[in-house]
């Protein structure tokens, strides 16, 4: 029931806005969900699109080549007509491409040859595009190699990308890069085979406002991952957790409106993730916002009220074992210090951090804002 609640609501929303749009048709939105958000069923993808059909949804995300039972072309062309049957299209996705990543697996092929690979069966289950990502948050300092080594490896593929007819599209994963260094990469790898996977859950891992994000990778944007977040003040600096849409900071009905506007030709994939704590943003840490540029128009805005820590619903989203691993690794800071939340109403503080950055925590009636201020030299 409460996925249907959801599904509802977003419905409810785009609807709304699609009343307002002129004309309609041009602002139809297609709705589906990643395959991530139901991993813990281990379905495979004649099940994951059997029960989108049952869901009256558009479209769905393979957001791993795992979701495949054989990647033998006979297998991918039944899973190519079973979708055509049903009237659903299928955005593909694979892991990791970074060779330098800390999240690149060192067994297997090379990764040109396993990006290559990819391409070939989103090709096959007749996807326009394939989603991929860099790496983490583990990645961030320092970034930069990263990011040449990504551009290196997309620009060797361009022709053969080009052949294929799938769209590379890069996802801002897990804290591992901006909005503005996603559209670094796309730009200059090529933005006629490389576009991108907008992540609405990730931004506030890297500071980064997901309307930000959204404005800066709009044009870019093929493909998506949809989710609400909820971000609050914790003594160590702030804290962030993935919650249900509505029960979060971001206001998704203005979030559909600028998505209609600004990725006017893309899915909207829900990854809806529940199941995990409170992760520390400690933002006070010495080196934390090392990797936010200087010059970066960031920031994680809690928008119309002050965020709040949620209960982990666990369902059988697949989380259960993710949060306790989440908990262990911020050594269970963000879940002890909610407790010991202010309230909605907080006082703005300000503590200097490296490179004369400053955060701002500010608290107005029925608006909150977290925002880093970048100070001129």
């Amino acid at each position: 029931m409460r996925s249907i609640r959801r599904r509802t609501f977003l419905q409810t929303a785009a609807a709304a806005v699609a009343a307002a749009a002129t004309p309609v048709e041009e602002s139809t939105v297609k709705l589906g969900f990643d395959s991530y958000s139901v991993r813990a069923f281990q379905w495979k993808a004649p099940r994951l699109l059997d029960y989108a059909a049952s869901q009256k949804l558009d479209t769905i995300q393979f957001s791993s080549l795992d979701d495949y039972e054989s990647r033998e072309p006979a297998y991918l062309a039944k899973v190519k007509d079973q979708a055509a049957r049903l009237r659903i299209s299928i955005d593909a996705g694979m892991g990791c491409i970074c060779p330098s990543s800390k999240s690149f697996s060192k067994n297997g092929p090379p990764a040109r040859d396993r990006l290559l690979d990819g391409l070939r069966i989103a090709k096959a289950v007749g996807a326009a595009s394939m989603r991929c990502y860099l790496g983490s948050s583990a990645d961030r300092l320092p970034i930069d190699p990263h990011i040449e080594n990504t551009i290196n490896l997309f620009k060797s593929v361009r022709s053969e990308t080009l052949d294929i007819g799938v769209k590379i599209a890069l996802e801002n994963h897990s804290g591992d890069l901006q909005a503005r260094e996603v559209k670094t990469i796309i730009e200059e790898s090529g933005k006629d085979f490389v576009a991108s996977c907008l992540d609405t859950g990730n931004p506030i891992w890297c500071i980064e406002d997901p309307f930000v994000t959204l404005e800066i990778l709009g044009p870019y944007v093929v493909t998506t991952h949809v989710r609400d977040s909820c971000v609050f003040e914790v003594p160590r600096g702030a804290a962030g957790q993935w919650v249900a849409l509505g029960d979060g900071n971001i206001d998704l009905v203005r979030f559909m409106e600028q998505f209609r506007k600004l990725c006017p030709n893309s899915s909207m994939q829900l990854e809806i993730i529940t199941g995990r704590p409170p992760t520390l943003l400690p933002v006070f840490r010495r080196g934390f916002l090392e990797g936010v540029p200087q010059d970066a128009r960031v920031g994680v805005r809690a928008l119309r009220r002050v965020g709040k820590a949620r209960t982990s619903f666990h369902g059988r989203d697949g989380d259960r074992r993710c949060a306790g691993t989440a908990a262990a690794r911020d050594e269970r800071s963000a879940q002890r210090t909610t407790a010991h939340r202010s309230g909605t109403q907080l006082r703005v503080r300000q503590k200097k951090v490296k490179r004369r950055d400053q955060l701002a925590l500010v608290a107005l009636p029925g608006y909150s804002l977290l925002t880093p201020l970048l100070l001129a030299p």
